[in-house]
This record gives C-alpha cells, structure tokens and sequence, in this order.
C-alpha cells in the first residue's frame, strides 16, 4: 500500500444544509496518499463545476470516516484500523473550523470560578460577567473594563448566571445565591405595592434577594427565562430550584436557626452567620421552592434541559448523571459510571449529554438510553491531563463543544470525532494555572478563566469566516 500511485475508492457526502456545498455522491478512485488538503481540493473542484468561475471560492474542509476526523492520509488511516486499499470509504466533509486564536485578556484581582454573557434583544451590548474567589461579581465590557462591581458574598464565588437586563444571580461558598439588581425593572414592570416600594428603594449594583436553603458551597447555577426558575447545585448533595422573582419564594427568617437552639452551644460558623445576618439585615431574605435529594455525594452542576424546562440534568462525585422532574422534584433516571462527574453541558439537537470527569475524558451520554443498558455511555473525548471541570456548546455548530481542565488548557471538540481539534492554552503559553471556567459565547468568542486571575477571549464567533 506505500506505492504512490495506489488508489481507494471514494464516495463525498456532506451534512451541510447549505446546498452549494453539496456535490453529487458518484463514487470515484483518489491516490491513497491524499491527506485533508487534497480532498479538499477535490471537493472544491467538484463545486466549481457546478457553479460559474466568478461565484467559485476556495472552502477549506475537514473529513470524517467514520465518525473519525482524519488527521492523516488516507492510506494511514487504512493501516491504522487494518482496512485494505480494496474497501470503498464514504467519507463526510464538513466545512472547517477556523483555529481559536488568542483575540484579548483582562486581568482580574483574583482566581476567576465562573463566567457568563449578557445576551437578549434588549441587550444590544454584549457584557462578560465573572465570579470571582475574592468575593466580588464584575461586569466587564469587550474592552476588559470592568464595568459594575457586585459586593457582598463573604466567601467565593463559585458561579454566576445572567437572567435578564435588570438581574444578575450568583452563588459561593457561603452557601448563599444572591439575585443582584444591575438596572431598575422598565416602568409598568414592577406589580404596585409594598415589594414595589422596597424594589425601587433597593440600590442598582446591590443585592435584591439572598437565597438560603444549602447547608455547603453552591458551585453551579443555571436559569430558565421561559418558567422564571434558577437550578443550583451544592456539596450538600442537594439541587435547589429557585424562582427569578423573589416574591415568589417564601421569606426566611435570618435569626430562626439560631433560636431554635435550645442550649448555647452554638458553633462558631454559627456564630458567624448570625454576624453577617444582622449585618445583611435589611436584605429580604427567600427559601428554595423545593430542594432535590438524591445524590449520595457533592453535585458538581445542575442544568436545565434546552427543549423542556420542566426537566433537569445534574452531575455528581457519586458518579451518576441523573434525570429530574422539576414539576414534581423527583429523580426519575440514574445513569452510573466509573468516576466523579464534574460538568455537564446538553448538545440538544443530537439527543446528547457531555459529561467532564475526573477521569480527564469527556463523555457522550444518550438520556434517552435504557439505564439497565450495558452501553451507559456512547463515546469518549480524550485529550485532557487533568480533571475537566467546565464544558460549553458552540452556538454556531451543534457538533462542536468546549471544555475547560485542570490541566491549564480549554479544548475544542467536534464530537464526531475522538480527539480534539484544537488546544487553547493561556495568553503567556503556560499550563500550570488551572482553567476553571470556559463560556462559547456567540458575538464574542472562547471566553475562559482560572488561576492565572485572567479572563481570556480566542476566537469563537463566526468559526467558518476569516476576519476581514
């Protein structure tokens, strides 16, 4: 097979919906030898003949067989999965994804845990929003200003979510979410009364709501605008569901754990709480409209479902993804692996859960599937060196995730395919600061941050384009 003039047999096809990237699928003989670029160019040349010379454009395109990206000729490809030149390949092209290159960095004051984007109609601007270990949630323009500062967890932040153009929640280590007021509500928003009195009265950049319920650090935080519901999840095994209106939640009385203590022994933690309850004191204070328990160790994320926010998603340290009811917060599906999952983010239209784990892999999970099944998991994504903490979908390919390690370093992904396509690592080329959080935000890119106290942008909009 190492003659050059060897030839397989090949037949195109494509998932591209867009239809002039489509070529006839007439099986043809190409050199074993070719690598991506030539069949790129053959694909090119077969799109020219069905288009006059002034429309053609050079596309550069990536190939799958099997599921696999080819990475190198094909006649290494036939060697390596023990295939003789005499087989026919059906090989997909898929327009290629432009490399993530480094766009900016902001420097922050501490590690950062969490990131978000602003993103609505009514918000024209995009903004980054990140939590931050010393306690403080900014805003940040595209510039790296910081453009509002949100200070009040006493410990750090561990997760923050946009909610609206007026509302901002975040969660810590102080087992508290709080829902920040960034800009009063429109005129005629707010229902009249006395909570209308007391919502105009509060301050923008300060907090509208504390939410207690969680007994240990809150570490993930996910909003669903269409049922106005928050989803957390704790290391104290428990997911809470909240509401974004916080009259729609009970009030909580600060002082009620501590008066209820019928001797003085009281911890010094307690202790601690009451000083920063009576410091807090004029902050309306809410309980969770329901607390899910099933899992037997601390709950990484916790994630609405994209095509149903009736249903939840969260992953654990008990090694278990499991499916909720959030109408009737009840488990109704667990599904075990080998090892503690730390992030979960949903590929919607394939049906898909991808799964970080301690294990350095991404895994591929159908929550669909029958849990008695053997096949728990339909595929693996390796790559990394380390735990893989944070995950994010491309909202330009319903294919392509990213996902941020331990091992200092964010990675693209098609999940056709086994291994990554390409590796971010920090602005300064170092791999010893952990990355904690990654967010693929369409108008703005890659956004990713850690230990190296930096909020860094790559490339990520528009993946198919070069810049002008």
């Amino acid at each position: 097979m190492s003659d050059d003039k060897s030839q397989v047999k090949i037949r195109f096809f494509t998932r591209e919906k867009d239809e002039s990237l489509q070529v006839q699928d007439t099986p043809m003989y190409v050199p074993i030898q070719l690598k991506r670029y030539g069949l790129s160019e053959i694909v090119n040349h077969l799109l020219s003949g069905e288009r006059s010379d002034e429309d053609v454009a050079t596309t550069p395109f990536d190939f799958l067989i099997d599921g696999q990206l080819l990475r190198s000729s094909l006649d290494d490809y036939l060697v390596k999965n023990g295939l003789s030149s005499e087989v026919a390949l059906d090989i997909e092209y898929t327009r290629a994804v432009l490399p993530p290159s480094y766009l900016s960095s902001f420097s922050n004051e501490d590690w950062i845990s969490s990131i978000d984007v602003t993103s609505g109609v009514e918000v024209p601007q995009r903004s980054i929003i990140t939590g931050s270990y010393d306690g403080i949630v900014r805003t940040w323009n595209l510039s790296g200003q910081v453009e509002k500062m949100y200070s009040g967890h006493s410990a750090p932040i561990r997760a923050v979510k946009f909610v609206s153009n007026t509302r901002i929640v975040s969660a810590g280590n102080d087992r508290t979410l709080r829902i920040w007021k960034t800009k009063n509500s429109p005129v005629g928003s707010i229902n009249g009364g006395e909570d209308a009195d007391d919502e105009l009265s509060v301050e923008e950049g300060k907090t509208l709501a504390i939410l207690e319920g969680h007994s240990a650090p809150v570490v993930s935080l996910d909003v669903s605008t269409e049922t106005s519901r928050i989803i957390s999840a704790s290391y104290d095994k428990s997911i809470g569901l909240w509401s974004t209106d916080y009259k729609a939640m009970n009030a909580v009385d600060p002082m009620e754990e501590l008066n209820k203590s019928t001797n003085n022994k009281v911890s010094t933690a307690a202790k601690k709480r009451r000083k920063l309850a009576l410091k807090d004191g004029s902050i309306r204070r809410r309980a969770p409209l329901s607390l899910l328990e099933s899992h037997t160790a601390p709950v990484e994320q916790a994630i609405f479902d994209l095509n149903d926010n009736t249903v939840g998603y969260s992953v654990s340290q008990d090694h278990t993804i499991k499916t909720w009811d959030l109408v009737t917060a009840r488990c109704v599906d667990t599904k075990t692996t080998s090892y503690s999952l730390l992030s979960i983010a949903q590929l919607s239209s394939l049906g898909l859960l991808a799964c970080g784990s301690s294990a350095r892999h991404i895994t591929l999970h159908d929550p669909r599937a029958d849990s008695s099944s053997s096949k728990i998991t339909q595929q693996q994504l390796i790559g990394h060196k380390n735990f893989v903490v944070s995950l994010d979908t491309c909202p330009e390919n319903e294919y392509m995730l990213c996902s941020g390690s331990h091992d200092g370093t964010v990675k693209v992904w098609d999940v056709r395919a086994t291994a990554p396509m390409y590796t971010i690592t920090r602005e300064n080329g170092e791999t010893k600061d952990k990355v904690f959080a990654v967010k693929w935000a369409e108008k703005v890119g890659i956004i990713s941050g850690g230990e190296d106290k930096k909020v860094q942008i790559n490339k990520g909009d528009n993946i198919f384009k070069s810049e002008q």
